[in-house]
């Protein structure tokens, strides 16, 4: 019995006697029985490194929460970093992590930063325009909360 016409599906044979299938050229053509597939594992991990790169790169800013303009000073020396960070406005009101606080809450929101990190530095912006009773109250409450390293920040003369 003869195979049926190409165009039908039909099987063929080839020259040196052997059976082979007939490429469905419509169906090809169309995309009928393609099966494309697309694997998404590579780019999965793509995102994920570049997710920890930009994370591992951000630097992460601690602000007092306020505007403050800050003292000058000849002798201002540059600190690398400051754990903790007391705001002081020029009302005389005092702030930490955005928060207003009274004075005598400094204390207790220092010594809960120095259980986690004993080696913590603090640092009170103070604006130039506030009171200096109030500063040295909060500089007061951060050591008597532990705080070995207790800085008040000021600009450098040369940087205006």
């Amino acid at each position: 019995m003869k195979p049926g016409p190409p165009w039908n599906g039909g099987w063929g044979r080839a020259k040196n006697g052997k059976r082979c299938e007939m490429i469905n050229v419509r169906n090809s053509l169309r995309g009928g029985n393609s099966n494309v597939d697309i694997n998404m594992g590579p780019l999965v991990d793509m995102v994920f490194l570049l997710l920890i790169f930009f994370v591992v790169t951000t630097s992460f800013v601690k602000e007092t929460g306020i505007d403050v303009q800050r003292s000058t000073a000849a002798t201002a020396e540059v600190k690398e970093h400051g754990n903790i960070l007391i705001g002081v406005n020029a009302d005389g009101e005092i702030y930490l992590e955005g928060k207003r606080i009274d004075v005598r809450a400094v204390r207790a929101h220092v010594e809960r930063v120095l259980a986690e990190d004993p080696e913590a530095g603090v640092v009170v912006v103070a604006d130039k325009d506030s009171n200096t009773g109030v500063v040295v109250q909060a500089m007061d409450q951060c050591r008597l909360a532990g705080a070995r390293n207790v800085s008040l920040a000021a600009k450098r003369e040369s940087e205006g």
